[in-house]
């Protein structure tokens, strides 16, 4: 574990070959299909305090699709037992000690022949309170993304360039949606990144990616038949967060409480849902085209 401690802090990224086997990962994926056709249930995108479904009428696809999903462990008892269990802490104890919270949970679609499955390059402290800052909460944060499908260079798998979380936050993609324009080389070497250093993530189901908050990090579009489902768990050290859910406590396994925990997003608190959100971030939306 600590030369996985040492690879993480050395190449801003690690990966964990063969985290859970295929008989888990079984299960995990027939619950996944499960959260889609829950998706598919709602005519755009659906929030219900940090429960969410992004839901697009694709133009592309022309049909509805399901982009990801937020908080599912509040409708699935087996997404809620995953994100605590206690192989996850053999990972992340070395990095956070024995009391953790989480503070995102998400499921990532990429349906084939959908329009938007790219992601353009980013740092993950963009979606904090204070990206700038490099605080304790920052730097106390490992993200882990699970394999459910096979992770390939066709269906779009995670791309990462490598040490970039060293440079501090750097503002790419910073004006505007991460899935609307794919990053274009010449963005990133005004950041001082080398687009020759790119990394393709190539991943089996099973297999477990960690990064930091700050790694540089996106993904290109699905290109393939098949999809590339992706479950995201971000966790934090406990001591230096107020928001997030439980998730180890003195290394035992905390189940989520009987009302949801802000982890992200200040304004859930004036307006905790349900709502649906009827126009997005799409180019569609935007120019107000009719998908």
């Amino acid at each position: 574990m600590q030369d996985l401690v040492d690879r993480v802090n050395a190449e801003g990224y690690a990966i964990v070959r063969g985290f859970l086997p295929p008989s888990d990962m079984a299960e995990i994926g027939r619950e996944v299909d499960r959260m889609y056709e829950e998706g598919l249930k709602h005519h755009a995108t659906y929030r219900d305090r940090n429960l969410l479904f992004e839901v697009l009428n694709d133009p592309k696809a022309k049909r509805r699709v399901v982009l990801q999903a937020h908080w599912t462990a509040w409708i699935s008892p087996l997404l809620e037992r995953q994100r605590r269990d206690l192989r996850y802490l053999d990972v992340l104890a070395p990095f956070l000690g024995p009391d953790i919270k989480q503070i995102a949970q998400q499921l990532h679609w990429k349906p084939p022949g959908a329009k938007y499955t790219f992601y353009r390059f980013h740092q993950d402290a963009r979606f904090r309170e204070s990206p700038n800052t490099g605080d304790q909460s920052m730097r106390g944060s490992v993200t882990a993304g699970l394999a459910i499908d096979r992770q390939t260079v066709a269906n779009g798998a995670l791309r990462i360039i490598p040490k970039s979380h060293t440079r501090g936050y750097l503002g790419l993609s910073d004006d505007g949606p991460i899935m609307v324009g794919e990053t274009q080389d010449e963005e990133l070497r005004r950041a001082g990144l080398d687009p020759a250093s790119v990394v393709t993530c190539e991943m089996e189901p099973g297999d477990l990616l960690l990064w930091t908050l700050f790694t540089v990090h996106g993904s290109a579009p699905n290109e393939s038949s098949y999809d590339r489902r992706f479950m995201i768990n971000s966790y934090v050290r406990a001591a230096a967060s107020d928001r997030g859910e439980w998730v180890f406590r003195n290394g035992v396994s905390t189940p989520l409480g009987d009302q949801p925990e802000i982890c992200k997003y200040e304004q859930l608190r004036e307006r905790p849902g349900p709502f649906y959100i009827e126009t997005g971030w799409t180019q569609e939306g935007r120019d107000g085209t009719a998908l």
